[in-house]
């Protein structure tokens, strides 16, 4: 196993001196004062959901709205790079109770943020007639165009203000503190487990790594002891997946929203004909891939796969990766695809903005975090020296590069939905899978890293799927009763079973997926499951485009992803005239990976 000791930790020294230093300290005054400076503002100007200002013209108008673009841009600037500085502390040392305590004061100051945004929605929603003429003349309006209208299309779902109020600061204590629990419990669970003939305590990151280990007797110890960990924690992870949902369903009602689902569509950009016929064509997709399972189970020796078996190594691909080969492989295809992207990465190696060893109180996965207020991002990845890992870290350099497009927009001028917040990063694994296969010497190592592929790829069509199942019904029960520990388990199963269906061995399935998805814990956004979906198959189809197109491909691309904040994916799809409300793109790039899974079967 690849040692802790030669992994970089992140380094935001750039960004403050210490949790506890002076500029920190300042910047928590400056902040404030600029919030409490846009309350007088909005109060000065009667920016209110009660007040209509139907009567005002648009030059009474403009100031009004170009003021609070101005003032919230600079204050979001200022909040996301602190909240960016203080997660970087409590993502990797949830015992760190300096960080947890700042992270609460943001979230109280994140808070009047909320409050300030529902004042101006519900002021620009009834000053719509005013505000049309003004978007299409140069200047502060005009610029934000996009986002206006689609917070005047969204100010129809208010409550009233003081609902919207009080909603915001009970979320603190409610589903905000319900996520941090989740967050707390699942990064400081310890598990005794032998390996190497040496019995040790390991954190549940190191023991979910073992699912790739070569010995399928220690990936089942594994399975086994990850299954018992939860088991010990799951009562009190149930009761925070109800208290969130709960919540949620509660506040979606009030709003007017038609279900739990209709909130998530709005922020994803796009309609429920798009989710139906996306989520159709995977359906149609689940054979193929089961296809892969059966032969990857008979390459394994086994009649049908575990789950323990799931992400294991089939083939030969002796390499493990150390970190400095993971670096100079990323580096050398990114070379190949966009100097621009090779330069972030390099940045990104250079100067430590990757977080990639695992250890106990630090958090499982891996994500990516803009940092706005020195134009960078920060990476967080648990790497193990795989093939698997190492296109998960060009996965997330693939959202630093997302962010580098987006540098000098206005923070207003940035928020990418869900559904084309992937595609960069999507591409990125794609390009290194490629190299990976194209560097192939063997039929064994062909095979090998068909595999690891194929399992990313299984992953985002077959349990996504079985993800968005669960927690479809799960909002659906939870309007009428608090669910189980037990209810989740069984709904989790039925729904792998559906999706999975003989491919897997259902006896062996992951009961407790929804135990440590942190997805299903996010207060603000449900259903952070179908735009992995949508993200995978659009940037497959976009790299099907750069294969024919080659490097005029990379201008229009690198456009594509500085305007994600400012257009919805079917119109910013339309440029590479594509339709995502008709099936055949999306067929188009399920017959990408059906491709590959035609390959291995041979091999």
């Amino acid at each position: 196993m690849l040692s802790s000791s030669n992994l970089p930790r992140w380094d935001l020294s750039n960004v403050y001196p210490g949790l506890e230093s002076d500029e920190l300290r300042k910047s928590f005054v400056e902040l404030k004062t600029q919030l409490e400076a846009l309350d007088a503002f909005l109060d000065k100007n009667k920016v209110s959901r009660t007040v209509s200002p139907s009567g005002l013209a648009g030059s009474q108008v403009r100031p009004i709205v170009e003021g609070y673009l101005d003032r919230t841009n600079a204050s979001l600037r200022l909040y996301a790079t602190m909240n960016a500085y203080v997660s970087s502390f409590v993502s990797t040392d949830s015992y760190n109770s300096t960080a947890k305590r700042l992270e609460s004061e943001l979230d109280m100051i994140g808070v009047r943020f909320h409050q300030q945004e529902t004042r101006f929605r519900g002021w620009i929603g009834l000053a719509k007639d005013s505000l049309d003429p003004l978007l299409t003349v140069p200047g502060t309006i005009k610029d934000h165009a996009f986002y206006l209208r689609e917070t005047v299309e969204q100010s129809r779902y208010l409550m009233s203000e003081p609902e919207e109020a009080l909603a915001a600061e009970l979320e603190l204590s409610g589903s905000t503190a319900w996520s941090k629990l989740q967050g707390t419990i699942s990064s400081q669970i310890t598990v005794n487990f032998e390996l190497n003939g040496k019995s040790q305590s390991m954190p549940i990151t190191t023991l979910q790594n073992l699912n790739h280990h070569p010995n399928p007797d220690v990936r089942r110890r594994a399975y086994e002891a990850e299954m018992s960990a939860w088991e010990s924690v799951r009562e009190s992870l149930a009761a925070a997946l109800n208290g969130i949902k709960g919540s949620k369903i509660v506040i979606d009602k009030k709003r007017g929203r038609i279900d739990s689902l209709h909130a998530s569509l709005d922020t994803s950009r796009i309609d429920r004909e798009t989710l139906d016929t996306l989520l159709s064509v995977m359906k149609e997709s689940f054979p193929t891939f089961r296809r892969y399972l059966k032969a990857k189970a008979k390459k394994l020796g086994t009649e049908k796969l575990p789950w323990w078996d799931l992400f294991a190594a089939v083939g030969k691909n002796e390499r493990r990766y150390s970190w400095p080969d993971a670096m100079k492989f990323i580096l050398a295809q990114f070379h190949r695809f966009d100097e621009r992207l090779e330069k972030l990465a390099q940045r990104a190696f250079d100067h430590r903005w990757i977080d990639a060893e695992p250890r106990n109180g630090k958090r499982g996965g891996a994500f990516c975090m803009d940092v706005p207020g020195v134009d960078e991002s920060r990476i967080l990845c648990n790497f193990d020296g795989s093939l698997d890992q190492v296109s998960t870290v060009a996965h997330e350099l693939g959202h630093a590069f997302h962010n580098e497009c987006l540098v000098g927009k206005k923070i207003l001028q940035t928020g990418t939905p869900m559904t084309l917040a992937e595609t960069a990063s999507i591409m990125n694994e794609t390009i290194i899978s490629n190299a990976a296969l194209s560097q192939a010497t063997t039929t064994e190592e062909e095979l090998a890293i068909l595999e690891t592929s194929l399992s990313s790829s299984t992953q985002v069509i077959v349990d996504i799927t079985s993800r968005f199942m669960f927690e479809k019904e799960v909002c659906e029960r939870r309007a009428q009763s608090e669910l189980s520990a037990d209810d989740f388990c069984e709904i989790m199963l039925r729904s792998q079973k559906a999706t999975y269906g003989d491919g897997l061995d259902e006896r062996y399935l992951n009961k407790y997926m929804w135990a440590w998805k942190v997805h299903y814990y996010i207060p603000s956004f449900s259903f952070y499951n179908y735009p992995y979906a949508f993200g995978l198959l659009f940037g497959t189809g976009l790299y099907s485009l750069y294969r024919k197109r080659g490097q005029p491909f990379v201008k229009d691309y690198e456009a594509l992803l500085s305007s994600t904040g400012e257009a919805n994916p079917a119109e910013l799809a339309e440029r590479f005239d594509i339709d995502i409300r008709k099936p055949q793109f999306w067929r188009d790039s399920i017959d990408v990976l059906a491709q590959q899974i035609d390959r291995f079967v041979k091999l």
